[in-house]
Protein backbone atom coordinates (compact mmCIF):
# COMPACT_ATOMS: atom_id res chain seq x y z
CA UNK A 1 0.00 0.00 0.00
CA UNK A 2 2.99 2.32 -0.24
CA UNK A 3 3.67 2.68 3.48
CA UNK A 4 7.39 1.97 3.93
CA UNK A 5 10.51 3.78 5.03
CA UNK A 6 12.89 2.48 2.38
CA UNK A 7 13.51 5.29 -0.12
CA UNK A 8 10.98 7.59 1.52
CA UNK A 9 13.02 10.80 1.11
CA UNK A 10 13.47 10.56 -2.68
CA UNK A 11 9.84 9.34 -2.88
CA UNK A 12 8.71 12.55 -1.17
CA UNK A 13 10.97 14.98 -3.03
CA UNK A 14 11.48 13.76 -6.61
CA UNK A 15 7.84 13.29 -7.72
CA UNK A 16 6.98 16.70 -6.24
CA UNK A 17 9.94 18.27 -8.05
CA UNK A 18 8.82 16.61 -11.29
CA UNK A 19 5.29 17.99 -10.86
CA UNK A 20 6.60 21.48 -10.11
CA UNK A 21 8.66 21.32 -13.31
CA UNK A 22 5.46 20.50 -15.23
CA UNK A 23 3.86 23.59 -13.63
CA UNK A 24 6.78 25.86 -14.52
CA UNK A 25 4.57 28.08 -16.70
CA UNK A 26 1.75 28.42 -14.13
CA UNK A 27 4.32 29.12 -11.38
CA UNK A 28 5.82 31.90 -13.50
CA UNK A 29 2.31 33.24 -14.12
CA UNK A 30 1.51 33.15 -10.41
CA UNK A 31 4.73 34.98 -9.54
CA UNK A 32 3.92 37.71 -12.10
CA UNK A 33 0.22 38.17 -11.29
CA UNK A 34 -0.05 37.25 -7.61
CA UNK A 35 3.40 37.40 -6.01
CA UNK A 36 1.71 37.54 -2.59
CA UNK A 37 0.18 34.08 -3.18
CA UNK A 38 3.57 32.58 -3.99
CA UNK A 39 5.10 34.37 -1.00
CA UNK A 40 2.32 33.08 1.24
CA UNK A 41 2.99 29.55 -0.01
CA UNK A 42 6.67 29.85 0.84
CA UNK A 43 5.81 31.27 4.26
CA UNK A 44 3.62 28.25 4.96
CA UNK A 45 6.55 25.97 4.17
CA UNK A 46 9.12 27.94 6.18
CA UNK A 47 7.22 29.53 9.07
CA UNK A 48 5.75 27.45 11.94
CA UNK A 49 3.21 30.22 12.71
CA UNK A 50 1.84 29.99 9.17
CA UNK A 51 1.44 26.22 9.55
CA UNK A 52 -0.47 26.81 12.79
CA UNK A 53 -2.89 29.19 11.00
CA UNK A 54 -3.39 26.76 8.13
CA UNK A 55 -4.10 23.85 10.46
CA UNK A 56 -7.03 25.78 11.92
CA UNK A 57 -8.46 26.57 8.46
CA UNK A 58 -10.89 23.76 7.55
CA UNK A 59 -10.92 24.64 3.86
CA UNK A 60 -7.11 24.49 3.71
CA UNK A 61 -7.11 21.19 5.61
CA UNK A 62 -9.70 19.75 3.22
CA UNK A 63 -7.90 20.80 0.03
CA UNK A 64 -4.27 20.33 1.04
CA UNK A 65 -4.36 17.44 3.53
CA UNK A 66 -7.58 15.46 3.85
CA UNK A 67 -8.60 15.18 0.18
CA UNK A 68 -5.10 14.31 -1.15
CA UNK A 69 -4.50 11.74 1.59
CA UNK A 70 -7.88 10.01 1.47
CA UNK A 71 -8.25 10.02 -2.32
CA UNK A 72 -4.74 8.70 -2.94
CA UNK A 73 -5.21 6.11 -0.20
CA UNK A 74 -8.43 4.81 -1.77
CA UNK A 75 -7.70 5.12 -5.49
CA UNK A 76 -3.99 4.35 -5.49
CA UNK A 77 -2.93 2.46 -2.35
CA UNK A 78 -6.09 0.33 -2.06
CA UNK A 79 -7.46 0.02 -5.58
CA UNK A 80 -4.30 -0.39 -7.67
CA UNK A 81 -2.89 -3.40 -5.76
CA UNK A 82 -6.26 -5.18 -6.19
CA UNK A 83 -6.59 -4.42 -9.90
CA UNK A 84 -2.97 -4.97 -10.96
CA UNK A 85 -2.79 -8.77 -10.42
CA UNK A 86 -6.02 -9.20 -12.42
CA UNK A 87 -5.52 -6.77 -15.29
CA UNK A 88 -1.78 -6.05 -15.37
CA UNK A 89 -0.24 -2.73 -14.44
CA UNK A 90 -0.92 -0.94 -17.72
CA UNK A 91 -4.71 -1.39 -17.72
CA UNK A 92 -4.83 -0.76 -13.96
CA UNK A 93 -3.11 2.62 -14.40
CA UNK A 94 -5.85 3.73 -16.79
CA UNK A 95 -8.80 2.06 -15.02
CA UNK A 96 -8.33 3.51 -11.52
CA UNK A 97 -8.47 7.13 -12.76
CA UNK A 98 -11.92 6.50 -14.25
CA UNK A 99 -13.27 5.73 -10.78
CA UNK A 100 -11.33 8.73 -9.48
CA UNK A 101 -12.95 11.00 -12.09
CA UNK A 102 -16.46 9.69 -11.41
CA UNK A 103 -15.91 10.31 -7.68
CA UNK A 104 -15.87 14.05 -8.45
CA UNK A 105 -19.36 14.00 -9.98
CA UNK A 106 -20.85 15.06 -6.65
CA UNK A 107 -19.96 18.61 -7.71
CA UNK A 108 -22.77 18.36 -10.30
CA UNK A 109 -25.34 17.77 -7.56
CA UNK A 110 -23.97 20.68 -5.53
CA UNK A 111 -24.05 23.07 -8.50
CA UNK A 112 -27.55 21.98 -9.58
CA UNK A 113 -28.87 22.31 -6.04
CA UNK A 114 -27.62 25.87 -5.66
CA UNK A 115 -28.29 26.82 -9.32
CA UNK A 116 -24.74 28.13 -9.72
CA UNK A 117 -24.98 27.99 -13.53
CA UNK A 118 -27.06 26.63 -16.39
CA UNK A 119 -27.55 22.87 -16.64
CA UNK A 120 -25.60 22.68 -19.89
CA UNK A 121 -22.58 24.55 -18.58
CA UNK A 122 -22.60 22.48 -15.38
CA UNK A 123 -22.40 19.23 -17.36
CA UNK A 124 -19.73 20.62 -19.69
CA UNK A 125 -17.73 21.67 -16.63
CA UNK A 126 -18.22 18.20 -15.10
CA UNK A 127 -17.02 16.50 -18.30
CA UNK A 128 -13.94 18.72 -18.35
CA UNK A 129 -13.24 18.05 -14.68
CA UNK A 130 -13.66 14.30 -15.26
CA UNK A 131 -11.13 14.46 -18.09
CA UNK A 132 -8.36 16.25 -16.25
CA UNK A 133 -8.90 14.36 -12.98
CA UNK A 134 -8.65 11.09 -14.95
CA UNK A 135 -5.38 12.23 -16.54
CA UNK A 136 -4.06 13.35 -13.16
CA UNK A 137 -5.14 10.03 -11.64
CA UNK A 138 -3.20 8.13 -14.31
CA UNK A 139 -0.14 10.24 -13.50
CA UNK A 140 -0.30 9.60 -9.75
CA UNK A 141 -0.98 5.90 -10.40
CA UNK A 142 2.18 5.87 -12.53
CA UNK A 143 4.08 7.54 -9.67
CA UNK A 144 2.72 5.05 -7.15
CA UNK A 145 3.74 2.05 -9.26
CA UNK A 146 7.16 3.40 -10.16
CA UNK A 147 8.12 4.54 -6.65
CA UNK A 148 6.19 2.03 -4.53
CA UNK A 149 5.35 4.87 -2.13
CA UNK A 150 2.12 6.72 -1.36
CA UNK A 151 3.78 9.91 -0.11
CA UNK A 152 4.75 11.14 -3.60
CA UNK A 153 1.22 10.98 -5.06
CA UNK A 154 -0.20 12.63 -1.90
CA UNK A 155 2.24 15.56 -2.04
CA UNK A 156 1.72 16.00 -5.79
CA UNK A 157 -2.05 15.92 -5.29
CA UNK A 158 -1.80 18.59 -2.59
CA UNK A 159 0.41 20.77 -4.79
CA UNK A 160 -1.97 20.48 -7.76
CA UNK A 161 -4.93 21.34 -5.54
CA UNK A 162 -3.06 24.48 -4.50
CA UNK A 163 -2.18 25.45 -8.08
CA UNK A 164 -5.48 24.54 -9.74
CA UNK A 165 -5.82 23.94 -13.48
CA UNK A 166 -3.31 26.03 -15.48
CA UNK A 167 -4.84 29.29 -16.72
CA UNK A 168 -3.71 28.83 -20.32
CA UNK A 169 -6.28 31.29 -21.74
CA UNK A 170 -5.10 34.00 -19.34
CA UNK A 171 -1.50 33.28 -20.36
CA UNK A 172 -2.43 33.83 -24.04
CA UNK A 173 -3.78 37.30 -23.17
CA UNK A 174 -1.02 38.19 -20.70
CA UNK A 175 1.24 41.24 -21.32
CA UNK A 176 4.21 38.90 -20.88
CA UNK A 177 2.66 36.29 -23.15
CA UNK A 178 5.78 35.02 -24.90
CA UNK A 179 7.93 34.44 -21.80
CA UNK A 180 4.98 32.70 -20.18
CA UNK A 181 4.34 30.47 -23.20
CA UNK A 182 8.06 29.65 -23.28
CA UNK A 183 7.77 28.69 -19.59
CA UNK A 184 4.79 26.47 -20.32
CA UNK A 185 6.60 24.76 -23.22
CA UNK A 186 9.85 24.40 -21.27
CA UNK A 187 8.00 22.90 -18.29
CA UNK A 188 6.20 20.31 -20.43
CA UNK A 189 9.40 19.48 -22.33
CA UNK A 190 11.49 19.03 -19.19
CA UNK A 191 8.69 17.01 -17.58
CA UNK A 192 8.61 14.55 -20.48
CA UNK A 193 12.40 14.38 -20.53
CA UNK A 194 12.72 13.74 -16.78
CA UNK A 195 9.62 11.57 -16.25
CA UNK A 196 11.41 8.23 -16.55
CA UNK A 197 14.76 9.20 -14.89
CA UNK A 198 13.19 10.85 -11.83
CA UNK A 199 10.82 7.92 -11.30
CA UNK A 200 13.44 5.22 -11.86
CA UNK A 201 12.50 2.38 -9.47
CA UNK A 202 16.17 1.97 -8.52
CA UNK A 203 15.95 5.29 -6.67
CA UNK A 204 13.24 3.99 -4.36
CA UNK A 205 14.23 0.42 -3.49
CA UNK A 206 12.12 -2.61 -4.28
CA UNK A 207 8.63 -2.23 -5.73
CA UNK A 208 6.06 -4.46 -3.99
CA UNK A 209 3.34 -3.58 -6.49
CA UNK A 210 5.40 -4.73 -9.45
CA UNK A 211 6.20 -7.98 -7.65
CA UNK A 212 2.48 -8.85 -7.50
CA UNK A 213 2.55 -9.70 -11.19
CA UNK A 214 3.54 -13.20 -12.24
CA UNK A 215 3.49 -12.37 -15.94
CA UNK A 216 5.54 -9.76 -17.75
CA UNK A 217 4.29 -7.68 -20.64
CA UNK A 218 5.40 -4.57 -22.52
CA UNK A 219 3.44 -2.22 -20.27
CA UNK A 220 4.76 -3.88 -17.10
CA UNK A 221 8.33 -3.64 -18.40
CA UNK A 222 7.84 0.06 -19.18
CA UNK A 223 6.34 0.81 -15.78
CA UNK A 224 8.63 -1.25 -13.56
CA UNK A 225 12.05 -1.19 -15.23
Amino acid sequence: MGFRLEGIFPAALLPLLLTMILFLGPLMQLSMDCPCDLTDGLKVVLAPRSWARCLTDMRWLRNQVIAPLTEELVFRACMLPMLAPCTGLGPAVFTCPLFFGVAHFHHIIEQLRFRQSSVGSIFVSAAFQFSYTAVFGAYTAFLFIRTGHLIGPVLCHSFCNYMGFPAVCAALEHPQKWPLLAGYALGVGLFLLLLQPLTDPKLYGSLPLCMLLERTGASETLLCS
